[in-house]
Parts: structure tokens; C-alpha cells; sequence
């Protein structure tokens, strides 16, 4: 099981002491991670070393700016996931394409 950071550079966003999702998708994508480490399909110390080094990409080229947390984790899973062979990033945009076309009310929130 992956060991969550509960501080540090690789820390979910937390409100009241729960991890804070502002949209589905949020959610979704950490479940997937989670569920990519219990299956071995993803080495979590890879996946979280990723995580901090596209926070302090994105800190580093928009300084001030606050860090979209759960945007860097997405990039993080899939530039692993790529590199696994696991999924091409070619499938992942058609993916996205997909999904973002559907019509209103099909993300079941």
C-alpha cells in the first residue's frame, strides 16, 4: 500500500484533515494511482518522486503562482504510465478527447 505524505513536497491537499478534491476527476485520478500501486503496475517511490519533480517544475516556472496540485499529479501518473508502456500518450489524449465530449450530466458526480 502507498504510504501518503501528509506533509512535504508531495502532500495531497487537505481541508479539516481529509483530502480535498475540487473536481471529480480529482478523485478518480488518485483512485486510479492507488489502485495502479496495489496492482504493481506502478511503483509508488517512482510515482511520488515524479509527483515532486512536476511541482517544482510548474513552482519554478510560475513563481507566486499557487501549484495545481492534483494537475501535476495527473502528469505525474501518465509520463510513468508512458514510460511503463503501460498507456501511449496518444492513447491517453484520445481518451481525454472522448470523455470531455460527452454531454452534460454523464460524469456521474
Amino acid at each position: 500500500m502507498a504510504d501518503l505524505d501528509l506533509s512535504g513536497p508531495a502532500a495531497p491537499p487537505r481541508k479539516n484533515g481529509e483530502l480535498a478534491f475540487e473536481e471529480p476527476w480529482q478523485s478518480r485520478v488518485f483512485g486510479a494511482t492507488l489502485v495502479a500501486v496495489e496492482r504493481g503496475a506502478l511503483d509508488w517511490e517512482r510515482f511520488r518522486a515524479r509527483l515532486i519533480a512536476r511541482v517544482a517544475e510548474h513552482d519554478a516556472d510560475h513563481p507566486g503562482e499557487s501549484t495545481p496540485y492534483w494537475s501535476c499529479w495527473l502528469a505525474a501518473l501518465e509520463s510513468l504510465l508512458a514510460d511503463a508502456g503501460v498507456c501511449r500518450p496518444d492513447e491517453l489524449a484520445l481518451r481525454e478527447e472522448s470523455l470531455a465530449a460527452r454531454p452534460p450530466g454523464h460524469d456521474h458526480r
